[in-house]
C-alpha cells in the first residue's frame, strides 16, 4: 500500500471523497512533501483525481464503490440530482441513464468527464428565491449524502430544461415511458408544493395541466 493510501486508511477516510484541505490535515508536513505524495499516488493509481482539488482512493483501497451521485455533489457543492437521473433512481423511467445530471445553483451549464466515474452535467434553472431545495431530499448513498429531487420535482425540472409545452400525457407515457400508475399516485400536496418553485409561466402551466390530467384519469379509473 502506498504511503498516502496507508495514512488515509489509518485516518478512517478510505471511502471518503477528499479535498486538498483534508489531505493536508491527514498527511501533514510541508506543501512540497504533500505535493510529492499526491503526485506519486496519482501516478501509481492509489489516488484518483475527480477534479482539481478533489480525490478518492483507488478502488483496491476502498471497501465500497463510490456512487455517482456522491461524485456529483463533490463536483458542484450545493447542486442536487434531478432530471432523468433522479427519475431513473426513483424507478419512474425504465432506461439506464449514463450521464448523471443535476440542477446547479450557479448560472452556467457545466460538464465534467471523469475517468472511472462517468459523465456529469449541471444545469441552472430559473427557480424562485428560497425554493431551490423544495421537494428535494437528502439521501444516503454508499454511506454518503446526496440531494435528490423527488419524482415530480425531477420531472418538472426536465420540463423547465427542455422548455416542453403541455400536449397531454403522451410525452410522459410514451416519450419518457413513465408508468401511468406512478403519475396517478401523485397527490394534491405533491403539486401544491411546486407551484411557487418555477419562474417561467410555461412550466407552471404544464404543472397545472398535468395535475388536472392526473385528477381526471384517477376519477375515470375509479368509475370503471
Amino acid at each position: 500500500m502506498s504511503s498516502l493510501a496507508q495514512q488515509i486508511s489509518a485516518a478512517g477516510l478510505a471511502d471518503h471523497i477528499l479535498s486538498d484541505r483534508q489531505l493536508g490535515r491527514v498527511l501533514g508536513g510541508g506543501d512540497a512533501r504533500r505535493y510529492g505524495l499526491v503526485n506519486r499516488a496519482l501516478k501509481d493509481g492509489s489516488l484518483l483525481r475527480v477534479k482539481r482539488g478533489t480525490y478518492v482512493l483507488g478502488s483496491r483501497y476502498r471497501s465500497e464503490t463510490v456512487h455517482p451521485f456522491a461524485i456529483a455533489q463533490s463536483l458542484v457543492p450545493g447542486s442536487y440530482i434531478s432530471f432523468e437521473s433522479a427519475l431513473a433512481w426513483h424507478g419512474w423511467i425504465p432506461e439506464g441513464v449514463f450521464t448523471t445530471a443535476s440542477v446547479s445553483p450557479g448560472r452556467k451549464t457545466l460538464h465534467y468527464e471523469t475517468p472511472g466515474f462517468g459523465t456529469f452535467d449541471f444545469h441552472p434553472l430559473a427557480i424562485a428565491d428560497y425554493r431551490f431545495l423544495t421537494a428535494v431530499d437528502r439521501v444516503e448513498v454508499s454511506k454518503r449524502s446526496a440531494f435528490i429531487a423527488q419524482p415530480l420535482r425531477a420531472l418538472m425540472d426536465l420540463v423547465a430544461l427542455r422548455k416542453e409545452n403541455w400536449n397531454g400525457l403522451d410525452w410522459l407515457v410514451h416519450g419518457l415511458r413513465i408508468d401511468e400508475g406512478e403519475l396517478s399516485g401523485l397527490g394534491r400536496k405533491d403539486f401544491a408544493k411546486l407551484k411557487a418553485v418555477y419562474k417561467h409561466k410555461a412550466v407552471n402551466i404544464f404543472l397545472t395541466a398535468l395535475e388536472n390530467a392526473v385528477t381526471m384519469a384517477r376519477k375515470a379509473s375509479s368509475h370503471d
